[in-house]
């Protein structure tokens, strides 16, 4: 059985991923805050010292701990947990000798693509206005982020291509749409971009599971929906990912 290490194994994205995987891998946890069910190790991830002990004997690392879109706050907020934070998993990842991280990056990454004029009329529900068909955004486009959360995740993107150039570590970047609490579009944007918390988890899943051939991919992750923007036919060729859910079934 695999061991498979989740950071903020806490957050809404991490108690999706842990039901997804419990039963599967040998779990636990690096959480500030005690996760019921699993081995936890309670330390920020600020503090590369004390989050070390967590990475003894994992294979493969989840990392989705940090500052998430919703929760903005000062550049020091961003810098301790999305940049320093990260770059401490990545180390530590790398001491303990991990063969893979699951990176939860964002499609924060390239929202200043989705201001392009394909893209408006379907964010704001206008669909009477979109060209058919329209382009959709692929793995490959440059990074176009307008916030400092985006910016934050190219930063992860990038620190995650040295780790996997110079350490040979597998690194899976996963730009995610947007995930809610209440699991469902509560906005016309979020019919082009939501995904269900199962789909992000069976996601992470497949990137576990994912061939030692992967040595660094990036991926979007969105539910099926019919005013999708975002590219899944990369996730799928590579990975096997075929969301499950539908925005439109709220429409």
């Amino acid at each position: 059985m695999k061991t498979v290490l989740v950071t903020g194994m806490s957050g809404l994205l991490g108690g999706a991923v842990q039901r997804q995987l419990t039963g599967k891998y040998e779990l636990s946890a690096l959480n500030r805050h005690a996760v019921e069910g699993v081995k936890c190790t309670r330390a920020d991830i600020g503090d590369l010292h004390k989050i070390q002990p967590a990475f003894k004997g994992i294979d493969t690392v989840v990392h989705l701990a940090g500052v998430a879109w919703r929760n903005r706050g000062p550049w020091e907020v961003y810098l301790e947990s999305n940049i320093v934070g990260t770059y401490n998993v990545f180390e530590a990842s790398r001491i303990a000798g991990v063969k893979r991280i699951v990176f939860a990056s964002s499609a924060s990454t390239i929202r200043g693509s989705e201001m392009e004029p394909a893209y408006v009329s379907i964010l704001q529900g206008r669909y009477a206005e979109v060209p058919q068909p329209w382009p959709k955004l692929t793995h490959d486009i440059p990074p176009r982020p307008v916030t400092m959360y985006g910016a934050t995740k190219v930063w992860g993107e990038a620190l995650a291509r040295v780790y996997s150039n110079k350490y040979g570590i597998s690194v899976i970047c996963l730009r995610i749409g947007v995930v809610n609490p209440e699991d469902k579009p509560t906005e016309p944007s979020h019919f082009a971009a939501w995904c269900s918390q199962r789909d992000v988890a069976r996601m992470v899943e497949k990137c576990i599971e994912a061939p030692s051939s992967v040595k660094f991919d990036i991926f979007y992750v969105t539910s099926n929906n019919k005013w999708g923007i975002m590219d899944l036919e990369h996730a799928k060729q590579v990975v096997g990912f075929v969301p499950e859910d539908s925005a439109d079934k709220f429409a």
